[in-house]
């Protein structure tokens, strides 16, 4: 059974960083392209960042040049390193992978940017 589990959120001011992780049991994280999204509260869910199997990286407009998205494959293990964190980036952080036509997401992990 493919479970998905983040962590890292917290409270950070503006201008600071967060280091997330997302663990993965039941599938290999380097076979497959897994993505970080973000939900805010009020908005739509938004594709963050995303690493394929190949190791070739993605990210969303708002996030580039600040977010890097990398992984473990030791650890099979996902990381999304966020620095200059802005007010905008409070938002729950969820993994999420696709794996035969079947999406799955952990519980999300809640960030928050506030002086």
């Amino acid at each position: 059974q493919v479970q998905l589990v983040e962590s890292g959120g917290g409270l950070r001011q503006p201008g600071g960083s967060l280091r997330l992780s997302c663990a993965a049991s039941g599938m290999i994280v380097s076979l497959r392209t897994m993505h970080w999204y973000r939900q805010a509260p009020g908005k739509e869910r938004e594709l963050v960042a995303d690493i394929t199997s190949g190791g070739s990286t993605s990210y969303g407009d708002s996030v580039k040049g600040r977010f890097t998205i990398s992984r473990d494959n030791a650890k099979n293990t996902v990381y999304l390193q966020m620095n200059s964190l802005e007010p905008e980036d409070t938002a729950v952080y969820y993994c999420n992978t696709i794996i035969w036509s079947k999406e799955y997401w952990g519980q999300g992990t809640q960030v928050t940017v506030s002086s």
